[in-house]
């Protein structure tokens, strides 16, 4: 008996977050989380949660201008090394999008891995922006190349990091943010002080500082003050930016 092809794997599309618009002009690819090796299939609801609300907070905020919000399912639940798995089905998202929507500005929104990810797949022609929430990056070692930011070069890149993250190193963030504003000032990194990797002492800051953001690189939208200041300010201060209690409340525009 001829003994069955095992089926291939294939990076999908979740469905649009919210009500998908007649006209889209703008989308964000939300990138959940993994791990470091696994070629398991990634557990959707668990690891999807934090970028579904991150989702459905920015098609509320941008439904009036076109927005659409998909979550990117992974082939495997791990980035799995030289491979890379996540970063290429980021980039295969954005073709997706390109193939389903036309020439629009693409955001990819990251977390954790999906951080990682987001920031390697940033070189996309589609792509105009990056959001890293506590990207989840690899320790430097002398022997390896470092984490590549060329293909940041002409991007809007936000990173959010809590100070007290024990899963992802926040250091190594700001090391990488220091390394891409050399060859790109837009670039800036804020601080989530004594918030862990989950973010959820100061949840609705970030997400009101993710939108912010989101709403300023697809559409236009003024930036708020502290995020504009961020962006001007020189390093090391544009990549250290405290996330301040409230923030989202009462923004200066």
């Amino acid at each position: 008996m001829a003994q069955q092809a095992t089926p291939v794997r294939r990076a999908r599309l979740g469905r649009a977050i919210g009500p998908e618009p007649t006209a889209v002009s703008g989308v964000v690819l939300l990138l959940p989380g993994g791990d470091e090796v696994s070629h398991r299939k990634p557990a959707t609801l668990l690891a999807t949660s934090y970028v579904r609300s991150l989702g459905r907070r920015l098609v509320r905020a941008g439904r009036g201008e076109g927005i659409a919000a998909h979550v990117v399912h992974y082939r495997f639940r791990g980035w799995n090394g030289s491979a890379a798995n996540q970063a290429s089905d980021a980039l295969w998202a954005a073709d997706e999008v390109v193939r389903r929507y036309g020439d629009v500005p693409v955001c990819l929104a990251g977390v954790d891995m999906g951080g990682r990810a987001a920031l390697h797949a940033a070189g996309h022609e589609a792509v105009n922006s990056v959001l890293a929430v506590a990207p989840w990056l690899p320790e430097e070692d002398l022997a390896a190349s470092p984490e590549p930011v060329k293909q940041l070069a002409g991007r809007q890149v936000l990173i959010v990091h809590g100070t007290n993250d024990e899963r992802t190193d926040p250091e190594l963030s700001f090391r990488l943010a220091a390394r891409a504003k050399k060859a790109n000032r837009d670039v800036c990194r804020f601080e989530v002080h004594a918030d862990g990797h989950g973010l959820h002492q100061y949840r609705d800051e970030v997400l009101a500082l993710a939108e912010d953001f989101v709403m300023g690189v697809l559409f236009g939208r003024v930036f708020s003050r502290p995020v504009a200041d961020a962006f001007a300010a020189p390093p090391p201060l544009g990549l250290r930016m405290p996330l301040a209690a409230g923030f989202g409340k009462s923004l200066r525009r």
